[in-house]
């Protein structure tokens, strides 16, 4: 071989050892894969009351904005339960009122009627005193009337007596026709003043007999008034009980209005809407079709925001952290570059989270270098048109430097 050539194969293998240096230096502190895609929320649209589709109001991969109507069902079978639920509502409500409107009253009647009760015992207790004294003072004529019945006897007797010994003496014509008349007129005086007497007795007899009567009623009232005393006792309990009754009103009108709220939810949520801004996807429902609570009708992707999913090897992430620049091609796109950063690092590898994780305490171990999901999200305002979407292939590089 010559000099020349010699030279020349130097030179060359200088400049591919430069070369190699330099890819080297250029290449340093960058970690990039192929094992990643474009993610973004995909939120499944399920009604939350079931029925029957009146109305869809979207096609397949439209675009919608938050708060758009999707879908309508039937609302006729809701809006009879709201109204039943109004009508619930007014009953509890006007029972309500009338459960209040008795607490005053009742506490009212209470007190009214404890003062009454208590008047009616001191009425009926002078009414026994006056009775009682009635009674001592009806005995006392008795004996009053006995004691003049005795000393009308006693005349009585003494005037027949000497109307019998005046008349021997009338018969011997030792003393006046006119005196004898006398004594006989005294006597029978003294006879109708012991009958008399004795028909005052039987008069203050009849009294006694009505005074006790009139006691025996008087304490019969006596224990009426007591007893309607304890019964007017009991009216803070009975007030109690209707302030219950009032609060188990007041409870039932809550129920009502929270069966009413429930009721009118229900009737707006025949009425399905997008709850943000996103393409429509996977719909599967068409007008008649009868839907359950929770059955998922369609997807709403929410292209607005994006981001992206690497599957970075576990020996690629020494030096990455959050926070650091990268970049990622759209294979899509021709491999167009989007700026981005490292937003977090996933807190186990993607194998963790498959159906059927690994298991290698088993013995039959086999090193495989897992996979760690790393969220790279991307600079606003690159994607304006919004042609990146979920699913897309992408080459993101990490500078870990």
């Amino acid at each position: 071989m010559s000099r020349r050539q010699i030279t020349i194969a130097i030179a060359a293998i200088v400049v591919v050892l430069a070369g190699i240096g330099v890819w080297l230096w250029l290449t340093a502190g960058r970690e990039s894969t192929d094992d990643a895609q474009i993610d973004a929320r995909v939120t499944q649209i399920a009604p939350r009351v079931g029925g029957t589709i009146a109305r869809v109001a979207v096609n397949d991969n439209e675009r919608v904005d938050a708060g758009a109507v999707l879908i309508e069902l039937d609302p006729r079978d809701y809006q009879v339960a709201v109204d039943k639920a109004k009508a619930e509502l007014a009953d509890a409500e006007a029972n309500a009122l009338a459960a209040r409107s008795t607490v005053p009253i009742a506490a009212t009647t209470a007190t009214s009627g404890v003062t009454t009760a208590r008047g009616g015992i001191a009425q009926a207790q002078a009414a026994v005193a006056a009775a009682e004294k009635e009674v001592e003072a009806a005995r006392a004529r008795v004996v009053s009337a006995q004691a003049r019945v005795r000393e009308a006897e006693t005349n009585a007797a003494k005037a027949a007596r000497d109307v019998e010994r005046l008349r021997g003496l009338l018969a011997k014509d030792e003393i006046a026709q006119q005196q004898f008349d006398s004594a006989v007129a005294a006597a029978e005086a003294a006879k109708a003043a012991a009958d008399s007497a004795r028909s005052q007795v039987v008069e203050a007899e009849a009294g006694i007999r009505v005074a006790e009567s009139r006691l025996i009623q008087a304490r019969a009232g006596e224990q009426q008034a007591r007893a309607e005393l304890e019964s007017a006792q009991t009216g803070p309990e009975q007030v109690t009980a209707t302030k219950a009754r009032a609060s188990a009103a007041a409870a039932r009108v809550q129920q009502a209005r929270a069966n009413l709220a429930q009721a009118e939810l229900n009737l707006q949520y025949t009425t399905v809407k997008a709850p943000a801004a996103g393409v429509v996807s996977k719909k599967g429902v068409n007008v008649g079709q009868v839907v359950q609570p929770g059955q998922p009708l369609l997807a709403l992707v929410q292209i607005d925001e994006v981001w992206v999913t690497a599957n970075f090897k576990e020996t690629q992430l020494k030096n990455m952290r959050p926070g650091q620049r990268a970049k990622v091609d759209v294979d899509a796109l021709g491999g167009r570059e989007f700026n981005g950063t490292v937003d977090s690092i996933a807190g186990a590898t993607g194998a963790r989270f498959s159906l059927l994780p690994p298991e290698n305490a088993t013995g039959n171990f086999v090193k495989v270098v897992q996979r760690v999901p790393v969220k790279i999200v991307l600079d606003g305002a690159q994607d304006p048109d919004h042609l990146l979407r979920p699913g897309m292939s992408v080459v993101p590089t990490v500078f870990t430097k």
